[in-house]
């Protein structure tokens, strides 16, 4: 069974998007899902620098949008159906929401533009971020989390959890690790999955309201807990009530174990999730589709399952 992992925020480099707009079937698509999240992507995928692409508001719709064009073109030639399962972390559960059928494409762009838009403004109502914690134990972070008003936000399995909440405190938590972590700031614009960004979550939940949804056609992972979820109503919920709660990528690849995977594709842009999968799913075989230069390997892993 192959499961199209969606990445998050955080996983976009400045002109990424470059080597796909060489072809003028991809440029096509993601001028057309420009133009449904109302953000000008094909400048931002190709000149804008890493500060402007850091931006939420600009980088959330960026990355749903590359990865729509990556899946349409791995399944041009009807690949579709070897595909075992799709799930998304953070914002990537928009891109998976389309992917498997619940949200038109068009729909999940103009969903991620409030999203993105939303959590911006939440961001800047304080000062936060986020840091990654690599390695150590699961009681201590919790301990010195809790000592510094810190909140998990990404846990994700391998040994890493992303951590957030006021700038000064994630200083503290830099400076004083607990025994055996890491800890290394991550260039993002707020804490987002704690409760600092809750008042973004009203404004998503009537955008969302107003959308039309079907249940997926694909098995389809939820961040809140990695169930698989069978409505498609009921994930669009779980992907608002996201915004301000932890992600648990950790519980998806647990799911991913369990159901039998036997390779992971991720979309563009693509490395993040891969590199968890190796840490977390030994031996599965993964394709980081960062360029079209990769499709051709991450079609030979849909062909081995035909």
């Amino acid at each position: 069974m192959i499961v199209v992992v969606c990445p998050g925020q955080g996983s976009q480099t400045p002109g990424f998007l470059s080597p796909w707009l060489e072809e003028p079937s991809y440029a096509a698509h993601l001028a057309e899902l420009s133009d449904a999240s109302g953000v000008d992507l094909v400048r931002h995928g190709t000149e804008s620098d890493a500060d402007t692409i850091r931006d939420t508001a600009v980088a959330q719709p960026l990355i749903v949008a590359a990865g729509l064009m990556t899946l349409r073109a791995l399944t041009a030639d009807g690949g579709r159906d070897r595909i075992g399962g799709i799930a998304g972390h953070s914002v990537g559960e928009l891109t998976a929401a389309a992917g498997a059928g619940v949200l038109s494409e068009h729909d999940a762009m103009r969903l991620v533009a409030v999203r993105g838009s939303a959590m911006a403004e939440a961001a800047a109502l304080e000062e936060t971020g986020m840091s990654a914690v690599l390695g150590g134990t699961a009681d201590a972070l919790d301990a010195k989390l809790a000592e510094l008003g810190l909140s998990p936000a990404n846990v994700n399995g391998g040994g890493q959890v992303v951590v957030a909440g006021a700038l000064d405190a994630l200083a503290k938590l830099a400076e004083d690790a607990p025994r055996g972590a890491r800890v290394v700031p991550l260039q993002v614009a707020g804490a987002f999955h704690t409760a600092y960004m809750s008042p973004a979550v009203d404004r998503l939940a009537e955008a969302a309201g107003a959308l039309e949804t079907h249940d997926p056609v694909l098995p389809l992972w939820t961040n809140n807990d990695g169930s698989i979820v069978e409505s498609g109503a009921r994930y669009l919920e779980l992907i608002v009530g996201q915004v301000s709660s932890p992600v648990r990528w950790d519980l998806c690849m647990d799911s991913f174990a369990e159901r039998g995977v036997t390779g992971i594709i991720e979309l563009a842009p693509a490395g993040a999730l891969v590199g968890l999968a190796k840490r977390g799913l030994r031996g599965v075989p993964s394709v980081a589709v960062k360029t079209p230069d990769d499709l051709a390997a991450a079609r030979d892993l849909l062909d081995a399952v035909a």
